[in-house]
């Protein structure tokens, strides 16, 4: 058995992962230029995501640094900020290290991430220090996020800023200092956890997804392979020290020859064109497609970028910045692309002196004027749904609706996450916003501000006190817990009424319209959403409370419409959903969504009623019961008839909701309606009674 060197660590090889050519190129490529911005690796679990980026740790070469120096300085530059070097000097002699690789865990908070005060040199010699947080501890390294998706959004702003501006700037308790920070950022994230929003994800350079999926061979070659890196990991390290030389060898070479690569001025127009034609927001998907596309080339050993560079530098740098239809996960429309490279190949040849001009080549099949366009995908209408009276009817156009601001009714520490309100965090995650004391034992230190409660009263203390070993004396009193904010989410519940009165004039149409509306700002902001439909003779909860609003718009494509109105059941139905979710989480912040023209004509018991002209007593009475609970509520009016009931109105009033009509029913409008609905957000005035 192969005895392990002093100090190795069991690694798997990069060379040695199977497949994965997408993942592995992308991270390569950052490997030998750090400046295309970092990689976002998308995929389930199990896919050999944090292998890869641990394995491409080891497989870099060492790099030069000063001993016990924490900002890990280039021997003979130091840093200002950084006092071990300035001590030493810079006669001090360098030592080489291999590429270090740091982890940022969901739960770090901001002070521990960029870096804070140094407590223990304040308490010792009362100066004010800087101590480096991760940031500085990832420069000239690889700074790795699992899970980035997970992490707070507010951290993953400063993350990206110090990443784009190669520096890390610290202003915060009463320090002032900033420090270099060039790195490679990797994140991985599994998509089924809930994406990044568009403005992060585009500060990512690249993005790539992993597939899961193997061949049967490849599937039995990563058993073997794993197998016997667990058996005898440096006997298998050292089985692959030739190719892991190889590649290591391939970047040295790539990254000096990347200063020589040159991208002639058509590459450039077809860059743009590319990023233009995908509607790509903003200029970064341009520079980093110019960058990647120069990396490719070096690292193919050329000199000057061609076609192929460029699409497979399109492949990873837009797959994350293409615009997208809301709910729609990324994925990049390779026909599109390699159109318009195979138009300009032929401009080219065109352009060339000697090209011959083969008649072959115009093919008129080749032509997208010349293809048909695709049929819409309209659902044929089943013989035995038609003998229900059942229709589908599509999904209105989502309008532009404004952010939902939420505020919670109080100031109670919240556990609950999410996107949509600010509130204080009962948790030790979050981002440390202040200090108080603490009702019970602290469980959440905060020492800053414990050091600065105890600090006015040590000369008084010492006087008194016999202790004269003890550096700082620090009563109970003095004790300080952390303060942190973080963000919440609401859970919105969209009662819909699908009997057949919705399928005249095409109603249906508009009401799907509006709740997708609130599925997309709910989808942004992270919100819990619930969907119960009601139609015939009873109610359903099509979708129970989830965060997965993806399934809630999957859900509304396939709600049927057709049949009575047994909105009393519905109604009933949507207080035990929020009551449940209630006794499950008491910091839920509900919101009722009721979209129905209120012609009730199916009772709580299941019986037909005989007037639907005015609204049943059981109906307005289960409306007081919701107003009672202080459930938030929204009554969207979807009557068109000549002759008005408004009979939604009643039920408006006896929920003490807000009241909007169908025909009212334009984006802003709703968005008003329902951000004045929900808590914190209503107005006083709209309290009072009509």
């Amino acid at each position: 058995m192969t005895q392990p060197a002093a100090g190795r660590e069991p690694r798997f090889p990069f060379t040695a992962i199977v497949g994965q050519t997408p993942m592995k190129r992308a991270l390569l490529l950052n490997a030998i230029n750090p400046r295309i911005g970092g990689v976002l690796v998308r995929g389930k679990k199990g896919t050999a995501k944090s292998t890869a980026v641990r394995s491409l740790a080891a497989l870099l070469p060492q790099v030069p640094v000063v001993p016990g120096c924490p900002y890990s300085c280039q021997p003979g530059d130091p840093q200002e900020v950084c006092q071990p070097c300035q001590k030493v000097g810079r006669s001090s002699s360098p030592s080489a290290r291999q590429v270090r690789i740091v982890d940022l865990p969901v739960g770090a908070t901001e002070d521990r991430l960029v870096g804070s005060l140094d407590i223990e040199q304040a308490i010792k010699s009362g100066e004010k220090n800087f101590e480096p947080g991760l940031i500085a501890a990832a420069h000239r390294g690889i700074l790795y996020i699992d899970e980035v998706n997970l992490l707070n959004d507010h951290l993953v702003d400063v993350l990206l800023d110090a990443a784009a501006m190669g520096r890390n700037y610290v202003e915060r308790e009463g320090i002032s200092v900033s420090h270099e920070a060039e790195f490679m950022l990797v994140g991985t994230m599994n998509p089924e956890e809930g994406d990044l929003r568009p403005q992060l994800l585009d500060r990512f350079g690249l993005a790539v997804e992993v597939d899961g999926v193997f061949e049967p061979a490849a599937r039995r070659e990563v058993v073997r392979r794993r197998m016997a890196f667990e058996s005898n990991p440096f006997e298998f390290m050292d089985n692959w020290a030739d190719a892991e030389q190889a590649e290591r060898q391939r970047l040295l070479s790539s990254q000096r020859l990347l200063a020589d690569v040159v991208v002639p001025d058509e590459i450039l127009e077809l860059i743009t064109d590319i990023c233009a034609e995908y509607e790509v927001d903003g200029l970064r998907g341009d520079i980093v497609m110019y960058k990647t596309a120069s990396t490719i080339a070096a690292y193919e050993g050329r000199t000057v970028v061609d076609v192929e560079d460029v699409r497979e530098a399109a492949l990873m740098a837009l797959l994350h910045r293409q615009r997208r239809q809301p709910f729609q996960q990324p994925h990049l429309v390779t026909e599109q692309l390699d159109n318009m490279l195979e138009d300009f190949q032929n401009q080219q040849r065109d352009r060339e002196p000697s090209a011959d001009n083969d008649p072959g080549n115009d093919d008129p099949g080749d032509s997208d004027s010349d293809r048909e366009p695709d049929p819409p995908d309209d659902r044929p209408e089943d013989p035995a749904d038609a003998a229900l009276g059942e229709e589908w009817f599509e999904i209105g156009d989502p309008y532009a609706v404004q952010n939902l601001q939420v505020q919670p009714p109080d100031r109670r520490a919240r556990r609950s996450s999410g996107r949509r309100a600010t509130t204080i965090s009962g948790t030790s995650a979050g981002r440390y916003v202040g200090a108080r004391v603490p009702e019970g034992p602290a469980s959440d230190l905060a020492l800053d501000a414990t050091l600065r409660a105890a600090a006015p009263h040590q000369q008084t203390r010492r006087q008194v006190s016999e202790d004269d070993a003890s550096a700082l004396l620090i009563e109970p009193w003095d004790v300080r817990e952390k303060v942190r904010e973080t963000h919440t989410g609401s859970l919105i519940l969209f009662v819909v009424d699908a009997s057949g009165s919705m399928g005249a004039q095409r109603r249906m149409v508009a009401v799907k319209g509006a709740v997708m509306s609130l599925l997309l700002d709910a989808y942004q902001r992270r919100d819990r959403v619930g969907l119960i439909a009601f139609r015939g003779t009873g109610a359903e909860v099509l979708l129970p409370p989830t965060g997965s609003v993806e399934m809630a718009q999957w859900r509304l494509q396939e709600m049927p419409t057709g049949g009575r109105t047994p909105l009393a059941r519905a109604i009933y139905l949507a207080m035990e959903t929020l009551e449940t979710e209630r006794m499950k989480d008491r910091d839920v912040l509900p919101l009722l969504v009721l979209l129905s023209d209120g012609r009730a004509n199916i009772t709580l018991a299941g019986d037909q009623s005989s007037n639907v002209l005015t609204l049943p007593d059981e109906v307005r009475q289960l409306g007081e019961t919701v107003a009672a609970a202080k459930i938030p509520a929204v009554v969207v009016d979807t009557e068109q008839d000549f002759i008005k009931l408004e009979l939604a109105k009643n039920i408006a009033d006896a929920m003490s909701a807000r009241y909007i009509k169908l025909d009212d029913l334009a984006a802003q409008s709703l968005a008003d309606a329902v951000r004045r609905e929900l808590p914190g957000e209503r107005p006083v005035e709209d309290l009072a009674p009509a």
